[in-house]
Protein backbone atom coordinates (compact mmCIF):
# COMPACT_ATOMS: atom_id res chain seq x y z
CA UNK A 1 0.00 0.00 0.00
CA UNK A 2 2.93 2.33 -0.38
CA UNK A 3 2.87 2.60 -4.14
CA UNK A 4 2.75 6.04 -5.67
CA UNK A 5 -0.14 4.83 -7.87
CA UNK A 6 -2.29 4.12 -4.84
CA UNK A 7 -5.87 5.38 -5.06
CA UNK A 8 -8.13 6.67 -2.31
CA UNK A 9 -7.68 4.29 0.68
CA UNK A 10 -10.62 2.69 2.46
CA UNK A 11 -8.85 3.16 5.79
CA UNK A 12 -5.70 4.36 7.55
CA UNK A 13 -3.64 2.54 10.15
CA UNK A 14 -2.79 4.47 13.32
CA UNK A 15 0.52 3.59 14.94
CA UNK A 16 -0.74 4.44 18.44
CA UNK A 17 0.95 6.28 21.29
CA UNK A 18 3.76 3.77 21.76
CA UNK A 19 5.17 0.93 19.68
CA UNK A 20 6.60 -0.83 22.74
CA UNK A 21 4.24 -3.72 23.67
CA UNK A 22 5.17 -3.59 27.37
CA UNK A 23 4.10 0.06 27.54
CA UNK A 24 0.64 -0.41 26.01
CA UNK A 25 -1.23 -1.32 29.21
CA UNK A 26 0.38 1.32 31.50
CA UNK A 27 -0.21 4.03 28.88
CA UNK A 28 -3.81 2.91 28.36
CA UNK A 29 -4.54 2.99 32.10
CA UNK A 30 -2.86 6.39 32.51
CA UNK A 31 -4.73 7.89 29.56
CA UNK A 32 -8.02 6.38 30.71
CA UNK A 33 -7.57 7.81 34.22
CA UNK A 34 -6.65 11.22 32.79
CA UNK A 35 -9.67 11.17 30.49
CA UNK A 36 -12.09 10.26 33.31
CA UNK A 37 -10.66 13.02 35.51
CA UNK A 38 -10.94 15.44 32.58
CA UNK A 39 -14.63 14.62 32.13
CA UNK A 40 -15.24 14.82 35.88
CA UNK A 41 -13.41 18.13 36.35
CA UNK A 42 -14.90 19.89 33.35
CA UNK A 43 -18.40 18.54 34.01
CA UNK A 44 -18.13 19.85 37.58
CA UNK A 45 -17.22 23.33 36.31
CA UNK A 46 -20.04 23.17 33.74
CA UNK A 47 -22.68 22.14 36.31
CA UNK A 48 -21.47 24.67 38.89
CA UNK A 49 -21.78 27.53 36.40
CA UNK A 50 -25.23 26.37 35.30
CA UNK A 51 -26.63 25.76 38.80
CA UNK A 52 -25.02 28.51 40.90
CA UNK A 53 -26.50 32.00 40.44
CA UNK A 54 -23.32 33.59 41.82
CA UNK A 55 -21.41 32.28 38.78
CA UNK A 56 -23.80 33.72 36.20
CA UNK A 57 -21.23 36.26 35.03
CA UNK A 58 -19.46 36.73 31.68
CA UNK A 59 -16.20 35.14 32.85
CA UNK A 60 -17.92 31.96 34.01
CA UNK A 61 -20.14 31.89 30.92
CA UNK A 62 -16.94 31.73 28.86
CA UNK A 63 -15.44 29.20 31.28
CA UNK A 64 -18.50 27.01 30.81
CA UNK A 65 -17.91 27.03 27.04
CA UNK A 66 -14.22 26.28 27.63
CA UNK A 67 -15.19 23.20 29.65
CA UNK A 68 -17.43 21.98 26.81
CA UNK A 69 -14.54 22.42 24.36
CA UNK A 70 -12.10 20.58 26.64
CA UNK A 71 -14.44 17.61 27.05
CA UNK A 72 -15.20 17.51 23.33
CA UNK A 73 -11.57 17.83 22.20
CA UNK A 74 -10.40 15.12 24.59
CA UNK A 75 -13.24 12.77 23.61
CA UNK A 76 -12.79 13.11 19.87
CA UNK A 77 -9.13 12.04 20.12
CA UNK A 78 -9.05 9.67 23.08
CA UNK A 79 -11.94 7.45 21.98
CA UNK A 80 -9.76 6.03 19.19
CA UNK A 81 -6.98 5.22 21.66
CA UNK A 82 -9.43 3.30 23.86
CA UNK A 83 -11.07 1.56 20.91
CA UNK A 84 -7.74 0.47 19.42
CA UNK A 85 -6.52 -0.95 22.73
CA UNK A 86 -9.72 -2.86 23.54
CA UNK A 87 -10.28 -4.32 20.04
CA UNK A 88 -6.59 -4.46 18.95
CA UNK A 89 -7.80 -2.88 15.70
CA UNK A 90 -5.67 0.12 14.73
CA UNK A 91 -7.57 0.80 11.51
CA UNK A 92 -9.68 3.92 11.09
CA UNK A 93 -11.84 4.41 8.01
CA UNK A 94 -10.90 7.21 5.64
CA UNK A 95 -14.03 9.24 6.35
CA UNK A 96 -13.87 8.62 10.12
CA UNK A 97 -10.33 10.00 9.94
CA UNK A 98 -11.53 13.11 8.10
CA UNK A 99 -14.33 13.62 10.65
CA UNK A 100 -11.90 13.26 13.56
CA UNK A 101 -9.50 15.75 11.96
CA UNK A 102 -12.34 18.21 11.32
CA UNK A 103 -13.71 18.20 14.86
CA UNK A 104 -10.34 18.22 16.61
CA UNK A 105 -9.07 21.16 14.51
CA UNK A 106 -12.39 22.99 14.99
CA UNK A 107 -12.38 22.55 18.77
CA UNK A 108 -8.75 23.72 18.97
CA UNK A 109 -9.53 26.84 16.91
CA UNK A 110 -12.63 27.51 19.00
CA UNK A 111 -10.58 27.32 22.20
CA UNK A 112 -7.96 29.78 20.94
CA UNK A 113 -10.68 32.25 19.91
CA UNK A 114 -12.55 31.80 23.19
CA UNK A 115 -9.40 32.51 25.21
CA UNK A 116 -8.98 35.70 23.17
CA UNK A 117 -12.47 36.84 24.16
CA UNK A 118 -11.77 35.93 27.79
CA UNK A 119 -8.68 38.17 27.76
CA UNK A 120 -10.87 41.04 26.49
CA UNK A 121 -13.32 40.25 29.31
CA UNK A 122 -10.48 40.53 31.87
CA UNK A 123 -9.37 43.82 30.25
CA UNK A 124 -12.86 45.29 30.60
CA UNK A 125 -13.17 44.09 34.23
CA UNK A 126 -9.83 45.58 35.30
CA UNK A 127 -9.28 48.57 33.01
CA UNK A 128 -12.89 49.64 32.34
CA UNK A 129 -14.79 48.49 35.44
CA UNK A 130 -17.48 51.19 35.20
CA UNK A 131 -18.43 50.05 31.68
CA UNK A 132 -17.99 46.33 32.32
CA UNK A 133 -21.59 45.32 33.09
CA UNK A 134 -22.94 47.57 30.33
CA UNK A 135 -20.66 46.20 27.61
CA UNK A 136 -20.23 42.58 28.75
CA UNK A 137 -23.93 41.78 28.99
CA UNK A 138 -25.22 38.25 28.41
CA UNK A 139 -26.51 39.05 24.92
CA UNK A 140 -23.14 40.44 23.78
CA UNK A 141 -21.22 37.54 25.34
CA UNK A 142 -23.54 35.03 23.68
CA UNK A 143 -22.97 36.66 20.28
CA UNK A 144 -19.19 36.67 20.74
CA UNK A 145 -19.21 33.00 21.75
CA UNK A 146 -21.46 32.02 18.84
CA UNK A 147 -19.11 33.80 16.42
CA UNK A 148 -16.14 31.90 17.91
CA UNK A 149 -17.87 28.55 17.48
CA UNK A 150 -18.94 29.41 13.92
CA UNK A 151 -15.48 30.60 12.82
CA UNK A 152 -13.81 27.56 14.36
CA UNK A 153 -16.04 25.11 12.49
CA UNK A 154 -16.10 26.99 9.19
CA UNK A 155 -12.39 27.77 8.79
CA UNK A 156 -11.34 24.11 9.07
CA UNK A 157 -13.85 22.92 6.46
CA UNK A 158 -11.91 23.92 3.28
CA UNK A 159 -8.76 22.19 4.56
CA UNK A 160 -10.62 18.94 5.28
CA UNK A 161 -12.46 19.11 1.94
CA UNK A 162 -9.16 19.56 0.05
CA UNK A 163 -7.57 16.68 1.93
CA UNK A 164 -10.57 14.38 1.42
CA UNK A 165 -10.50 15.05 -2.34
CA UNK A 166 -6.92 13.79 -2.69
CA UNK A 167 -6.98 10.39 -4.42
CA UNK A 168 -3.34 9.36 -4.06
CA UNK A 169 -1.55 8.63 -0.79
CA UNK A 170 1.99 7.28 -0.45
CA UNK A 171 1.03 5.10 2.50
CA UNK A 172 -1.97 4.31 4.68
CA UNK A 173 0.11 4.27 7.86
CA UNK A 174 -0.24 7.35 10.08
CA UNK A 175 2.53 7.61 12.63
CA UNK A 176 0.23 9.06 15.28
CA UNK A 177 -2.52 8.01 17.69
CA UNK A 178 -5.21 10.10 15.98
CA UNK A 179 -5.82 11.87 12.66
CA UNK A 180 -4.02 15.18 13.15
CA UNK A 181 -3.27 17.60 10.32
CA UNK A 182 0.54 17.46 10.34
CA UNK A 183 0.90 13.66 9.95
CA UNK A 184 -1.89 13.59 7.35
CA UNK A 185 -0.59 16.45 5.25
CA UNK A 186 2.66 14.52 4.60
CA UNK A 187 0.87 11.47 3.12
CA UNK A 188 -0.52 12.65 -0.27
CA UNK A 189 1.37 12.01 -3.49
CA UNK A 190 2.30 14.77 -5.92
CA UNK A 191 2.09 18.52 -5.45
CA UNK A 192 0.36 19.59 -2.24
CA UNK A 193 1.52 23.23 -2.27
CA UNK A 194 -2.05 24.58 -2.25
CA UNK A 195 -2.91 22.43 0.77
CA UNK A 196 0.27 23.49 2.59
CA UNK A 197 -0.34 27.16 1.73
CA UNK A 198 -3.89 27.06 3.07
CA UNK A 199 -2.73 25.29 6.21
CA UNK A 200 -0.02 27.93 6.70
CA UNK A 201 -2.42 30.86 6.18
CA UNK A 202 -5.00 29.18 8.39
CA UNK A 203 -2.41 28.82 11.12
CA UNK A 204 -1.48 32.49 10.87
CA UNK A 205 -5.06 33.68 11.07
CA UNK A 206 -6.34 31.33 13.78
CA UNK A 207 -3.21 30.75 15.87
CA UNK A 208 -0.76 33.64 15.50
CA UNK A 209 -3.40 36.37 15.28
CA UNK A 210 -5.36 35.16 18.35
CA UNK A 211 -2.03 34.86 20.18
CA UNK A 212 -1.33 38.59 19.76
CA UNK A 213 -4.98 39.57 20.31
CA UNK A 214 -4.95 37.53 23.52
CA UNK A 215 -1.80 39.05 25.00
CA UNK A 216 -2.30 42.69 23.90
CA UNK A 217 -5.04 43.28 26.55
CA UNK A 218 -2.60 42.02 29.17
CA UNK A 219 -0.24 44.88 28.34
CA UNK A 220 -2.98 47.29 29.45
CA UNK A 221 -3.93 45.03 32.38
CA UNK A 222 -0.35 44.93 33.71
CA UNK A 223 -0.07 48.71 33.24
CA UNK A 224 -3.28 49.22 35.22
CA UNK A 225 -2.12 46.85 37.97
CA UNK A 226 1.23 48.65 38.33
CA UNK A 227 -0.63 51.93 38.85
CA UNK A 228 -2.36 50.54 41.94
CA UNK A 229 -0.52 51.90 44.97
CA UNK A 230 -1.48 49.20 47.45
CA UNK A 231 0.43 45.91 47.17
CA UNK A 232 -2.67 44.13 48.47
CA UNK A 233 -4.73 45.78 45.74
CA UNK A 234 -2.21 44.76 43.08
CA UNK A 235 -2.24 41.12 44.24
CA UNK A 236 -6.04 41.04 44.42
CA UNK A 237 -6.41 42.52 40.93
CA UNK A 238 -3.83 40.21 39.38
CA UNK A 239 -5.51 37.26 41.10
CA UNK A 240 -8.68 37.87 39.07
CA UNK A 241 -6.87 37.13 35.80
CA UNK A 242 -4.12 34.75 36.94
CA UNK A 243 -6.13 31.59 36.18
CA UNK A 244 -6.90 32.72 32.65
CA UNK A 245 -3.31 33.76 32.03
CA UNK A 246 -2.05 30.38 33.29
CA UNK A 247 -4.39 28.51 30.93
CA UNK A 248 -3.27 30.66 27.98
CA UNK A 249 0.42 30.03 28.63
CA UNK A 250 -0.20 26.31 29.10
CA UNK A 251 -2.18 25.91 25.87
CA UNK A 252 0.07 27.99 23.62
CA UNK A 253 3.20 26.33 24.98
CA UNK A 254 1.80 22.87 24.21
CA UNK A 255 0.68 23.95 20.71
CA UNK A 256 4.08 25.46 19.89
CA UNK A 257 5.83 22.24 20.97
CA UNK A 258 3.31 20.15 19.02
CA UNK A 259 3.20 22.01 15.69
CA UNK A 260 6.14 24.38 15.39
CA UNK A 261 9.08 22.02 15.73
CA UNK A 262 11.56 22.35 12.85
CA UNK A 263 11.03 19.33 10.58
CA UNK A 264 14.77 18.62 10.44
CA UNK A 265 14.94 18.25 14.24
CA UNK A 266 11.43 16.93 14.83
CA UNK A 267 11.23 13.55 16.53
CA UNK A 268 7.97 11.67 16.05
CA UNK A 269 8.12 10.26 19.57
CA UNK A 270 8.35 13.71 21.14
CA UNK A 271 5.66 14.98 18.76
CA UNK A 272 3.29 12.27 20.04
CA UNK A 273 4.20 13.17 23.61
CA UNK A 274 3.35 16.84 23.03
CA UNK A 275 0.12 15.82 21.30
CA UNK A 276 -0.80 13.60 24.23
CA UNK A 277 -0.12 16.43 26.66
CA UNK A 278 -2.26 18.80 24.59
CA UNK A 279 -5.18 16.39 24.11
CA UNK A 280 -5.20 14.69 27.52
CA UNK A 281 -3.33 16.74 30.13
CA UNK A 282 -4.31 20.32 29.16
CA UNK A 283 -8.11 19.63 29.26
CA UNK A 284 -7.56 18.12 32.72
CA UNK A 285 -5.41 20.97 34.04
CA UNK A 286 -7.80 23.74 32.93
CA UNK A 287 -10.58 22.95 35.46
CA UNK A 288 -7.97 22.27 38.15
CA UNK A 289 -6.40 25.69 37.57
CA UNK A 290 -9.75 27.46 37.73
CA UNK A 291 -10.99 25.52 40.77
CA UNK A 292 -7.78 25.62 42.80
CA UNK A 293 -6.96 29.28 42.11
CA UNK A 294 -10.48 30.68 42.00
CA UNK A 295 -12.24 31.76 45.17
CA UNK A 296 -15.68 31.97 43.49
CA UNK A 297 -15.50 28.38 42.24
CA UNK A 298 -14.39 27.08 45.65
CA UNK A 299 -17.26 28.97 47.34
CA UNK A 300 -19.71 27.54 44.79
CA UNK A 301 -18.45 24.02 45.55
CA UNK A 302 -19.00 24.61 49.28
CA UNK A 303 -22.55 25.83 48.62
CA UNK A 304 -23.30 22.71 46.53
CA UNK A 305 -21.96 20.45 49.29
CA UNK A 306 -24.13 22.17 51.90
CA UNK A 307 -27.22 21.76 49.72
CA UNK A 308 -26.48 18.08 49.12
CA UNK A 309 -25.81 17.34 52.79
Amino acid sequence: MSSSNQTLPMYFILSGISNVPEMQLPIFLLVLLTYLLTLGGNMTIFLLVCLDDHLHTPMYFFLCNLSILDMSSSTVTMHRVFSSFITADTKISFWACMVQLYFFASFTSDELLLLTIMSYDRYMAICRPLHYHTVMCLKFCSKLTAICWAIGFLQVLPLVVMLSNITCFRTIEINHFFCDIMPLIRLPCGNISVLELYNFINGLILAILPFFLTFIPYIFIVTAILKIRSSTGRRKTFYTCSSHLTVIILLYTSLVCQYLQPESTSDQGSSKLYSLFNTAAVPLLNPLIYSLKNKDVKEALKRRRRLIS
